[in-house]
């Protein structure tokens, strides 16, 4: 018995992935801090108890009813603020790697906890946390608990989950966009996507300028790394490795040419749960290719644990396994209240113009002249066509994505017809979430919003104008209004 449980406890651990622990953990951890503090500084605007969609109205209305959130009963904005801040100070110790120099429970403990914490704001979070990435990193932080501390080797099976979570993402994004947009198929999408995507970077206008024959590769590469190198993840070393580094490479150029939140660099770390160690021993002779542990193998009840968390993943795994392979394919599905095993995708459709929603006020009794109006400017959506973008991802701007959603046509759940009253009363919340007010904090006496088509400005109207952008305006979203 003691010779069976020696080589199983020795099967158990994969040892040769101890540098892909630690990315796992340390990176989904750094990401957890990010998502806290961006929380922390934009939540109570958004959603606190004077917010655009307050949570304590929602939660009076039925809103999250049988939801797993902390806030179900009740909501403060202190209790928010709260779970913020333990959120964001658990997961600082874990990318220190203080609780993973303890036992494989200690990890397993802060990292559900996070789960937990952040579970319960994106159930209350109603449009503002409607975003892909964010069932994402609760299903993140849910897998890397399971790998346990320093002391034990990591688990082969939780190696073997996050790469069916990258597979899932990947693959179920590269499906989407064969079954959603002709321009996907045609090899066209990329001659619109750097222009129109939601919120541009300072590289975008490079990218979006490039040769058409240099798009229709991107896009041909983009195929080639959703829809075939997913499925190598799961071959034996290195071809694991060198699969892990293409969907690498390819988040990386996502992340130079836009601003997609912490969905491109939470891939990254993600995928190199199928890097080995020597692979990374190859690449930097001076990281170890084996790893000497203080208890090996592994504790059966540590097994235990992991071994049901596994069983309760396979079993979830059905319903988005099933859906990867439907006609009617869901994007950015959960089928379960905890946001576990979930379906993704992104950009099952292109846009090929960008409209943008710009927000005006005027501090004139009867504004009939255009001077009378000035222009809110937010921080990441484009306002200003000399302003170039600039770089936010991994934070997230929630209300630029929705200011994004909404030039779509996307319908107003509410929250647009508040951030105008909000600006009326000159709310300091609501205007710390924008780049520039024009009136000093001072109440306008009127606001509209106008709709603009933008376009990046090509190399000799960057020239002769100095602009960034060309826009023209295209129509009226909110006549002039007042307080009455």
């Amino acid at each position: 018995m003691d010779a069976v449980t020696e080589w199983f406890g020795a099967w158990f651990g994969a040892g040769h992935y101890e540098f892909a622990r630690q990315m796992l953990q340390r990176g989904v951890a750094a990401i957890y801090v990010v998502a806290f503090l961006s929380t922390l500084a934009q939540f109570p605007a958004l959603l606190g108890e004077h917010g655009l969609l307050p949570v304590p109205r929602y939660l009076a209305r039925g809103g999250a009813a049988g939801m797993p959130t902390l806030f179900r009963l009740h909501y403060s904005d202190r209790m928010l603020r709260a779970v913020c801040v333990v959120g964001a100070v658990v997961a600082a110790a874990l990318v220190a790697g203080l609780p993973q120099l303890g036992p494989p429970w200690l990890p397993l403990v802060a990292f559900l906890l996070l789960w937990i914490l952040y579970l319960s704001i994106v159930k209350v979070g109603q449009t503002f946390y409607g975003f892909g990435w964010e069932m994402l990193l609760c299903e993140a932080g849910f897998l890397v608990a399971f790998l346990g501390s320093n002391e034990v080797a990591p688990p082969i099976l939780v190696i073997l989950l996050v790469r069916w979570l990258v597979f899932r993402l990947e693959f179920g994004a590269g499906m989407i966009k064969m079954r959603g947009d002709r321009s996907w198929r045609d090899l066209t999408a990329l001659y619109y996507h750097h222009e129109t995507q939601p919120m541009p970077n300072p590289l975008s206008r490079f990218a979006h300028l490039l040769p058409k024959s240099v798009h229709r590769m991107e896009v041909l590469g983009n195929h080639v790394a959703q829809l075939v190198v997913p499925f190598l993840l799961f071959e034996p070393q290195p071809v694991a490795s060198i699969a892990a580094a293409v969907v690498i490479l390819t988040q990386l150029w996502l992340v130079l040419t836009g601003n997609f939140a912490w969905l491109n660099v939470l891939t990254i770390v993600l995928a190199f749960g199928a890097v080995s160690d020597d692979a990374i021993h190859a690449i930097i002779p001076a990281m170890p290719a084996t790893t000497s542990y203080s208890s090996d193998p592994a504790p059966l009840s540590w097994v235990a644990i992991v071994l049901i968390a596994t069983a309760l993943m396979v079993v979830l795994s059905w319903p988005p396994l099933r859906n990867l392979f439907s006609r009617r394919q869901l994007m950015n599905a959960s089928f379960t209240r905890f946001s576990l095993v979930n379906a993704y995708g992104a950009f099952g459709s292109v846009t090929q113009e960008r409209y943008e929603v710009v927000i005006e006020g005027s501090t004139a009794e009867r504004p009939l002249r255009e001077e009378d109006w000035r222009p809110y400017e937010f921080k990441g959506k484009p306002g200003d066509v000399r302003r170039i973008p600039g770089q936010f991802a991994p934070y997230h701007l929630r209300l630029d994505w929705l200011m994004w959603f909404l030039a779509l046509g996307s319908p107003d759940s509410g929250w647009f017809r508040a951030l105008l009253g909000k600006l009326l009363v000159a709310d300091r919340a609501t205007l710390r979430l924008l780049r520039h007010d024009p009136f000093d904090g001072e109440p306008p006496t009127w606001i509209r919003a106008r709709v603009y088509l933008y376009r990046f400005a090509s190399r000799s109207e960057r020239r002769e104008t100095g602009q960034w952008w060309m826009r023209e305006e295209t129509g009226e979203l909110v006549a002039p209004s007042r307080l009455r």
